[in-house]
Parts: C-alpha cells; structure tokens; sequence
C-alpha cells in the first residue's frame, strides 16, 4: 500500500521532462521573434533535452555566439558560467536522422557520438551533405516563423567569436560567460526569451 501511495505521488512527476509530441517554442531576440516548431518522434531525446531546458529557462539571455550566413546560427551556452559548467557535460544519447538538415531545420551541435549536450544550431543553408551522415546531427525541429530574423542576425563575426564545439575554442564563453562575449564580440544578437508556446 506505501509503495502505491509513493508512486502516485511522483507519477506527477516521472515524465517531468518528456516532450509532447509536438510543441512550440517562441524565441524573442534582438534582431525580432520567430518560432520553433518541434516534433519528439524525429528526435526523441533531442527534443526531451530541449524541452527541458526551454523550461528552465537556460537559453534566456544568451547569446547568437556562432553566425555563419548561409550555413547556420548557433546557440545555447548559457550567460552565467556556473550554470553553463553545470550543464556542459550533461549529454544525451544519439537519436536516428529522419529529417535533414536544410534551411530552418534546428538540432543539436556535438563533438562526437552520444554528446549532445545544450548547444543547437538552425541551419540557414543546406547542410545535408556535411552533417546528414551522423546521427548525432538528427533535427528536432524546424522554424516555422520569423526565419527572415534567423537570416539576418549578426553574422560579422564569423567562427571568431566562438566557434563551434568540434573547433575546441569555446573555454573563454563557459569560463566567462556574457560579459566575456559582450565585451569580446559586442555586436552579438541577444536571444533574450525563449519559452513554451501554451
């Protein structure tokens, strides 16, 4: 009888962190807002892992740190270091790739097999032939408004102002955050809300 009693009691709680099967996320940026479509069943893990950090609010006042036009837009290091050494190595498992990685469609950025972690990129330009070989690079989701915003923020910096995780030149971000990037790289977009569309 306890034990019934103790399972009602966490069931609230047991899936806490699953994605719906579908969902909406709004992102407010410097640049303008757009929206984010996900779908857990092309990328279970994937989109469990971002709802879940959607909800915590981890990627509210981050910044666009690795711009590259034509190609991608990533983001997902979070502005207060401890919070972003917190997460680092927090992975998740590889999901199968159903979509690909063409214009609007986000995933997660990883160094290898089974290390997703925070970080995401949309791709702005058809990445499919670079990135569709590995599972790792499996979208979750897609823009479905505001990609004209995706396609112009800044992007004057390049791969200097971050670069991406494979790069190994992303310590000075973890280490010091958005004053580092805000300092180093002050025309930086800001990504200043992202939440669950209700």
């Amino acid at each position: 009888m306890i034990n019934l009693v103790l399972f009602l009691v966490l069931l609230p709680f047991w899936h806490a962190h699953r994605a719906p099967a579908v969902f909406h996320v709004r992102c407010e940026t410097t640049a303008g807002n757009f929206t984010l479509e996900v779908h857990r069943d092309w990328s279970p893990h994937g989109a469990d892992r971002f709802y879940e950090l959607v909800r915590e609010g981890y990627y509210n006042d981050t910044r666009f740190f690795r711009v590259v036009p034509g190609r991608w837009v990533q983001f997902g290091i979070n502005g207060n270091p401890a919070v972003a050494l917190q997460w680092r190595s927090r992975t998740i498992p590889d999901d199968p790739l159903l979509q690909h990685n063409t214009p609007g469609f986000i995933a997660f950025s990883n160094t290898g097999p089974n290390t997703r972690s925070t970080q995401v990129y949309i791709n702005t330009g058809d990445n499919s032939a670079r990135n569709d070989s590995e599972p790792a690079f499996a979208p979750f989701g897609k823009v479905i408004d505001g990609m004209d915003v995706v396609n112009h923020l800044y992007g004057g910096y390049g791969e200097h102002s971050g670069g991406g995780m494979r790069a190994g030149h992303q310590d000075e971000m973890f280490n010091g955050g958005n004053t580092y990037l805000d300092r180093e790289f002050p025309k930086l977009d800001k990504l200043l809300r992202v939440s669950i569309v209700p």
